[in-house]
């Protein structure tokens, strides 16, 4: 899955090399418009896969391809394709909503999904250090960039990515505790599929 992104991220940054930019304005990168556009939903997901230049692409793509594979092979490919199209939407809405003169685009917010993802590895609960410390200084940069920097970054759709990874990691780690609490009821309950529910 995580290739797959890349492989099409990278064929959207040719396309929009070819058209001129035609394809990555239009539908790569999101911004606030009529919602009579059918357009409109293909950029509120499609906008992670568009980039501005090859420097924005390989930033993005060299942490995808690091951080990715590692967390499909724990979480899975489906799981974490919709953790991405979760992050996806959030930020979309998020962009149209409160900066609506500007366009978002690019995989930034999906590989700070990821790395707070990764900073969960090995949770088993409570709050890991390791989860506290890359937000501290992850949450450090990207405020200090806002307050101090004014590039055409967008910080508030990293911290909005990292958010989405650290709670997509919460509800998956999560999930097979609650598995584990079914599979221990009392005998006189009945559950449908309960094959699905292995005793650990």
């Amino acid at each position: 899955m995580i290739l797959t992104f890349f492989l099409l991220s990278l064929l959207v940054l040719f396309l929009g090399q070819w058209t001129n930019g035609w394809t990555t304005m239009h539908l790569f990168c999101v911004y606030r418009s009529s919602f009579k556009d059918p357009l409109f939903y293909v950029r509120l997901f499609g906008h992670v896969l568009g980039h501005a230049s090859w420097d924005h692409f390989l930033n993005n793509m060299l942490l995808l391809l690091v951080i990715g594979p590692p967390m499909e092979e724990k979480y899975g490919s489906i799981p974490l394709l919709e953790g991405i199209v979760f992050t996806a939407l959030v930020s979309g809405v998020l962009q149209c909503a409160l900066f609506p003169r500007t366009a978002l685009l690019g995989a930034s917010g999906i590989v700070f999904m990821l790395i707070m993802l990764a900073s969960l590895s090995g949770f088993s609960g409570g709050i890991p250090v390791t989860m506290l410390l890359v937000a501290a200084l992850y949450l450090g940069q990207q405020v200090y960039d806002i307050v101090f920097v004014h590039d055409n970054v967008a910080n508030f759709m990293h911290i909005v990515g990292g958010i989405c990874g650290t709670g997509f990691g919460y509800f998956y780690a999560l999930r097979p505790q609650k598995r584990r609490k079914v599979s221990g009821a009392k005998p006189g309950l009945k559950f449908e599929k309960t094959s699905r529910h292995r005793s650990r």
